[in-house]
């Protein structure tokens, strides 16, 4: 763990001595590396927009992920006013180097903006598909072109014979839940005409800004100083993916936050906040066994229980209730089970279970990942630490992960911010490996065996400290 200075007052880590007024040694030193690694951002996100060469982006994101860990090392020793006011000058620099470009490596966000358009006109995402033709009115030249602008590797075939679009699997309804389609379309009522994807990528650095507000007061609460923070804040993954390519999980990761850090005090406003939050991305439900952290071992375990998962359920439930009572109970959760084997879950083939198809049969890797969450969840039902929820929560999304070997880096946004909140940088080694996998540099094998062995050495280092 990135242990804080002692706290004096019991409030706030006690500073280093140095002058009043002037700039400490160890600032100045994190100064310099922050502002290395948001030049290094800078150079990362405009090295290519949807090309197809990553080469150039691979090679500058690796050196922002060098920076950053040294930027995070060298705040461990700054003063604290000093510390607070570098990370939130971080916090606002790292996440505006995604606004200089468009999506930087992903189409994900113009299906947002076409989600947000078809619900505008009165019209259910899960109802038709951006291919239908019986939307072809809501269709522009920027997100259906014709002619030469579709010999492109980013653009995807429509029924029109000289037409294509920007959107990917067009054919195919929306899979996000409910809360990220009212996101879709408050975003696209806020925006003005023409804006395209920007309004997207503000909300992804609004919401990603908000994020750290949200840890530094927690970790303050706490009695933790703000370094842990900056595992989110100046993270090169919150640029990337939640501002670049405003992946609608930065709101997914502040509800599940937020959720985790209430609901020690207020179990159903934890578990409303952790229902929300699921509502706008599914991954957020591996939290779940971290907010009920001990639960096992305490007196009123069915209390508790039926508090947090009651509240989350219920509005998860108010959330899907306009959809389906428009387009279907059916039909709701759109392209879900498709997109699960799509990408390889159903066959247990591709680069899901990377590491487990390595010692277990293709056949076996998925009930055996399942098997694996299902232990370690029962784990932290048992052993947790109701006052922490969120290393429960961490202890279960970061063992999911290795399980599944998911390719899509922007899902590890979730498990960046449990970092923040927990302290155990080792698990920082998971986005980087889900970005190695996504960009090609290696199929997720190789990457993600190197995180699995960084986890559990800081698991060792941090057991054979806690003996000593």
């Amino acid at each position: 763990m990135l242990t804080p200075t002692p706290p004096r007052d019991g409030n706030r880590p006690k500073p280093p001595v140095h002058r009043p007024g002037r700039v400490s040694g160890c600032a100045a030193v994190a100064w310099v590396l922050l502002a290395g690694l948001v030049g290094a951002l800078v150079l990362t996100v405009t090295a290519g927009s949807l090309t197809g060469d990553f080469s150039a982006l691979i090679r500058w994101y690796a050196v922002s992920w060098v920076l950053f860990g040294a930027a995070v090392w060298a705040l461990r020793r700054v003063p604290y006013r000093q510390a607070v006011f570098l990370l939130l000058a971080g916090a606002v620099a790292v996440p505006a180097t995604g606004l200089l470009a468009p999506p930087t490596t992903s189409t994900d966000s113009y299906r947002y903006v076409w989600d947000g358009r078809v619900q505008a006109a009165g019209v259910s995402p899960y109802e038709h598909a951006p291919g239908d033709p019986a939307l072809a009115g809501l269709r522009d030249p920027w997100l259906f072109p014709t002619g030469a602008a579709c010999h492109h590797p980013y653009r995807y075939p429509v029924h029109d014979p000289e037409g294509c679009t920007r959107i990917n699997r067009p054919a195919v309804h929306t899979i996000y839940p409910p809360l990220a389609e009212a996101y879709f379309l408050v975003v696209h009522l806020l925006s003005p005409e023409e804006s395209r994807y920007k309004p997207l990528q503000v909300g992804g650095a609004l919401l990603a800004l908000a994020t750290s507000l949200v840890l530094l007061r927690a970790l303050r609460r706490s009695r933790r100083g703000p370094v842990l923070a900056a595992c989110w804040a100046w993270c090169p993954a919150v640029p990337l993916e939640a501002v670049s390519n405003a992946h609608a999980d930065v709101l997914a990761v502040l509800l599940a936050v937020l959720g985790l850090t209430v609901v020690a005090r207020r179990r159903a406003g934890g578990g409303a906040l952790l229902g929300a939050a699921i509502a706008v991305k599914f991954l957020p439900a591996l939290a779940v066994p971290g907010a009920l952290s001990g639960l096992l071992s305490r007196r009123a375990p069915m209390r508790d229980a039926a508090a947090v998962l009651g509240a989350a359920a219920l509005v998860v439930g108010i959330a899907y209730l306009p959809y389906a009572l428009a387009t279907g109970a059916g039909s709701v959760l759109g392209y879900l089970f498709g997109y699960l084997d799509e990408e390889g879950y159903a066959a247990s083939g591709g680069g899901r279970y990377a590491l487990l198809r390595l010692a277990v049969p293709d056949a076996a890797a998925g009930p055996v990942a399942l098997a694996a969450v299902a232990v370690t969840a029962l784990f932290v039902l048992r052993r947790g630490d109701p006052e922490r929820p969120w290393r429960g929560a961490l202890t279960v999304t970061g063992a999911a992960f290795l399980a599944f070997t998911p390719g899509y880096p922007w899902y590890a946004l979730l498990l960046v911010a449990l970092v923040a909140l927990d302290g155990r940088w080792e698990w920082l080694g998971v986005p980087v490996a889900s970005t190695a996998a996504y960009l090609g540099v290696d199929d997720g094998t190789a990457a993600y065996a190197v995180a699995a062995g960084v986890a559990l050495a800081g698991a060792a280092v941090r057991a054979a400290g806690r003996r000593s």
